[in-house]
Parts: structure tokens; sequence; C-alpha cells
């Protein structure tokens, strides 16, 4: 019986339904805000989220290392942080709730949701490079390769 509750609980136990329809309709509700704050950021697009948080560092060799590790996330618009962070939470709670991961062991649970944590950020990163790139490549007029 105990087993059976843990099923119907969403938000690690913290609010439990009666039935699996209720639990879809919560586990909906749920995703569906997320959905909704991530639309309304996208279509109004505040201005305190359009800026940087810090503007890229000058001069030397530290500067460049840091310019080199820390431009794809601390120079990033707020705004597309919040966009990944949102994403990845309504990845997770589809894989934890709707692919029933909570109730598989541990092993498989961390092998399936770390390897996906991984190349997403993997692919993130990766995004971010490429687009930076294009983007200076289109900014500046020079154009080395032909696409």
């Amino acid at each position: 019986m105990a087993h059976h509750e843990h099923n119907l609980a969403i938000f690690r136990g913290k609010l439990k339904f009666k039935n699996n329809e209720q639990k879809i309709w919560g586990v909906f509700v749920f995703l569906s805000i997320v959905t909704i704050i991530e639309v309304a950021l996208g279509i109004y697009k505040p201005e305190s989220l359009m800026t940087p948080f810090m503007s890229p560092f000058e001069g030397g060799f530290l500067a460049t290392l840091a310019n080199i590790f820390l431009s794809p996330f601390i120079y990033m618009k707020p705004l597309n942080l919040i966009f990944i962070f949102l994403t990845i939470v309504k990845a997770y709670y589809i894989t934890w709730d709707f692919m029933h991961m909570r109730d598989e062991t541990k092993g498989l649970r961390r092998m399936v949701v770390w390897t996906a944590i991984f190349l997403i950020c993997y692919l993130v990163l990766i995004l971010l490079i490429e687009g930076d790139y294009i983007f200076e490549v289109y900014k500046e007029n020079y154009i080395k390769f032909d696409f």
C-alpha cells in the first residue's frame, strides 16, 4: 500500500493524489505552468534579463583564459540561462514521472539521468560556442569560409 501511495506523489512526496488520473492532471498543470513562464518570458523579454552579468575581461593571458572558460555562462544573457534551466527542469520531470525513473534502481536512474544531463550541457556549450563564432563572423563582415 505504501508503494502505491509513493507512485501517486509528486515533488518528492510533498503533493499526493488519490488516483492516477489526478496525478496526470497535476503533472500536466506543473509542466503547463513552467511552459507558460517560458513563453511569457520569450514574448516580453524583460530588459533587466537582456543584459549580461559581466563584460569580457581585457588584456593579459589570464584574462584570455577567463574569457575562454567563462564566456558560455557568465557573459550570456540571464534570460538564456533561465530558458536553459527551465528546459532541463521539464526534461528531468518528464523522465522522472512519465518514464517512471523514480521506481527504478539507483544505478539505472543515475546512468540515464546523468548521461542525459551531461549530453544536454555539452550540446548547450557547443551551440553557444558555435553560435558566438557565427555571430562574430557576420558582425565583422569577415567570412573565411563560404558556408
